[in-house]
């Protein structure tokens, strides 16, 4: 499906999107990814919403990529014996290993872990930072603190610890089995929560061992001290700035925010921005003025794709918030600045044959009247290349293989084609000149690039160019050669 904005659209899916109408409708309305949360829901619901994807994307003939985002390990304080306590600013209040209910100066936490990394002067942020308690001594079965931020402490609230590096693994035992079973299902990106350093996407990539994209959820400071040995070792990156808000001063997350955009872009790698874009849109069926700046914000950087999370998993107008999104994205892609700002933050990247192909297919594309890129990519990576450059004119993604479409659906600009085994460069052009036909892009008398690699079938070997018409000689050709 032809969208008229190259930035993507990711669209969790839960309570209020579950059945085939939903779905398709968000499709429809510019979702070019689901994500499935794997911290919600069932195997057999995760595989019914699966299972729709796929007929969705069968009836309306548009590659649609799924992803599966790991709910990571979960640090959570025990229960309270008398119920919610409230924390008073300058209190002592200890935090151990004993499963006996807590009350007004202790509680369980039952994570040995946490005490073997903690240190005197430590954090630690509960309830989504909103209690914030400084450690003043602590052992391998204990933390003494005192409350720095007071506030309301209850059953199970979530524990954040931002200065240090927990020796946790990324994935939990429910992480292990989850993956298992997504990545048997079917699904094309797999997000890992609570990544801290690239052994934790390294070990997850040897159980997916190439079943699934890998994407890095970055929230953890951690994670972005190490970011580059990160990305180098992800398919991708999610720019998580919920968690990353509460572990970071949240007037940090911006400026990271655009940093990693454009580490991401340098490297030819898909990034999402997530977390709160249209937040509102959970109750209301108009999103506020800042939200929308929010968006366009994240847009203007380059980023390849913006998320909903509960606006269309659990809200009351998701097929509205998906909608806001598009037509946000068509007007700032409109916009004169946005191809400025994009050209001006271009970073050139010229090691190899391939990227000067297709730093050329840009070039000739924006300074005569070339209607589309198109680029033959097996593993998507040709295609990758081409969307670094952020080119004024659409890219047509064709391949042989419907795994490649599905993952490049998450990639910047790409509009992507299924097509046949070619042996022959001629084959490639006439059917991108098909393509870009049939999709509305380019018409009788237009011109397009064409790129390829030769030998077919073989990643990295981008290594041709041409300029080719669109006319309808070419396009009812039967000549191989």
């Amino acid at each position: 499906m032809k969208r008229d904005r190259k930035v993507k659209i990711v669209a969790t899916l839960g309570p209020a999107s579950n059945d085939y109408d939903m779905i398709r409708k968000l499709h429809e309305a510019g979702a070019d990814v689901f994500r499935l949360n794997m911290s919600h829901g069932s195997h057999e619901e995760i595989a019914e919403r699966h299972k729709i994807i796929r007929q969705v994307e069968k009836d309306l003939d548009s590659p649609i990529a799924i992803l599966a985002d790991l709910q990571g390990p979960k640090l959570r304080v025990g229960t309270f014996g008398d119920g919610p306590q409230d924390l008073q600013e300058g209190a002592s209040f200890r935090l151990d290993l004993d499963k006996t209910p807590g009350d007004i100066n202790r509680v369980c936490l039952p994570h040995k872990e946490i005490f073997a990394a903690l240190e005197p002067g430590a954090h630690l942020l509960v309830n989504d930072g909103k209690i914030r308690l400084k450690v003043d001594n602590c052992g391998a079965d204990f933390a003494n603190c005192t409350v720095i931020t007071g506030g309301v402490i209850s059953d199970r609230k979530g524990v954040n610890v931002p200065d240090v590096v927990l020796p946790l693994a990324a994935l939990s035992e429910k992480d292990r089995k989850d993956l298992e079973f997504v990545a048997e299902l079917g699904v094309d990106w797999m997000a890992l929560s609570f990544v801290q350093r690239p052994k934790d996407v390294w070990e997850a990539r040897e159980l997916i061992n190439g079943r699934a994209a890998v994407l890095s959820k970055i929230e953890k400071p951690a994670a972005v001290t190490n970011f580059d040995e990160i990305l180098d070792a992800s398919d991708g990156i999610m720019v998580a700035r919920g968690d990353l808000g509460v572990e970071l001063p949240v007037q940090n997350v911006p400026p990271i925010q655009k940093r990693l955009v454009r580490k991401c872009r340098a490297a030819a790698k898909p990034v999402i921005v997530a977390t709160q874009m249209l937040e509102s849109m959970i109750e209301s069926p108009m999103p506020t003025r800042a939200e929308v700046s929010d968006v366009s914000n994240a847009i203007y950087e380059g980023t390849d794709a913006i998320m909903l999370s509960a606006e269309s998993a659990a809200g009351d107008y998701p097929v509205e918030a998906v909608t806001t999104m598009n037509n946000v994205a068509i007007e700032v892609e409109s916009d004169p600045t946005y191809t400025d700002v994009i050209e001006a933050s271009r970073k050139a990247e010229r090691h190899s044959v391939a990227d000067g192909i297709v730093a050329a297919a840009r070039e000739i594309a924006e300074t005569t009247e070339i209607k589309a890129i198109c680029c033959f990519t097996s593993s998507g990576t040709t295609a990758s290349l081409v969307a670094r450059e952020r080119p004024r004119v659409p890219i047509i993604a064709m391949t042989n293989r419907r795994s490649t479409a599905r993952v490049m659906a998450l990639t910047w600009g790409c509009y992507c084609v299924v097509t046949g085994d070619l042996e022959r460069f001629k084959q490639a052009v006439v059917n991108a000149a098909r393509a870009a036909r049939a999709s509305g892009i380019a018409s009788e008398g237009d011109q397009i690039v064409v790129t390829a690699g030769v030998p077919f079938n073989v990643p990295g070997t981008t290594n041709i160019l041409r300029v080719a018409p669109c006319d309808e000689r070419l396009i009812y050709s039967t000549d191989p050669e």
